[in-house]
Formats: C-alpha cells, structure tokens, sequence
C-alpha cells in the first residue's frame, strides 16, 4: 500500500512515459482537475482527464517534474499533498522550464483532485510568445 506522498510522486513520474491511461490510472473517478494559471483548463472526471493527456503528452517532449518540496496534511478521510515542481520539457523544439505549486487530495490511495498553478508568463516568454 502507496503512503499519500508516495501516490503523489509515483503520479508525476509517471509523466516521463507516453501511457495516458497509467497516468489517468493515479486518479479517481470523479478527479477535479483545477489550473489557477491563466493558460490552463479544468476539467472533471477520470474519463475527461485522460482524454485530455495524448494532447499534453504530444505537446511537451521529454517531460519531467522534479519534487523542490513536498509537505503532507491529513484531514477527515484525506490526505493533502502540496508539492512545490519544476517541469522541465521540450515544447516545439524549445527547451522549457517552468515553476509551480500543486495541491493534491489524496483518499482511498488515488487522487481526488488537483490544484496546479504554475507560471504561464515565464511559458510564454521562453516559447517566444511574449
């Protein structure tokens, strides 16, 4: 049995491989996929989510996140997971690297929801289109 973080970290390593459905796998049912940043788009549902990913995978060449910081809370039947990231990757053949915050809730070992905000200017400027 995966300890919250654990469910956390294996989730976004998870985005190193090309297998949309392992990664939709980390994620609940009714997941609520929540982006704060300006460039982002929500979405609910496990289904939705992973109809999303072929897009995202495609877009961002050789993806990573590396964990900067991590810090748990439980709460009720939850747990809280907040993880400070870089995501590094190729977007059209230019090298992006890009600083965030996500909130995770973890409950029965797979995720409820995600928060992501993470710096869409700093996206901009390095892809050339600000």
């Amino acid at each position: 049995m995966s300890s919250p973080v654990e469910v956390v970290t294996e989730f976004l390593e998870s985005f190193t491989r090309n297998d949309p459905d392992a990664i939709a796998g980390f994620v609940s049912e009714g997941f609520r996929n929540e982006h704060l940043s300006a460039l982002g788009s929500n979405c609910v549902g496990r289904a939705e989510y992973a109809r999303r990913l072929p897009h995202f995978l495609a877009a961002f060449a050789d993806r990573s996140y590396s964990v900067e910081d991590i810090v748990e809370q439980g709460r009720d039947a939850c747990t809280d997971i907040v993880v400070q990231y870089r995501f590094r990757a190729r977007y059209e053949d230019v090298a992006v690297d890009i600083p965030g915050v996500m909130w995770f809730s973890i409950r029965n070992q797979q995720i409820t929801r995600r928060i992501d905000t993470w710096d869409s200017l700093t996206f901009l400027r390095q892809t050339g289109q600000a």
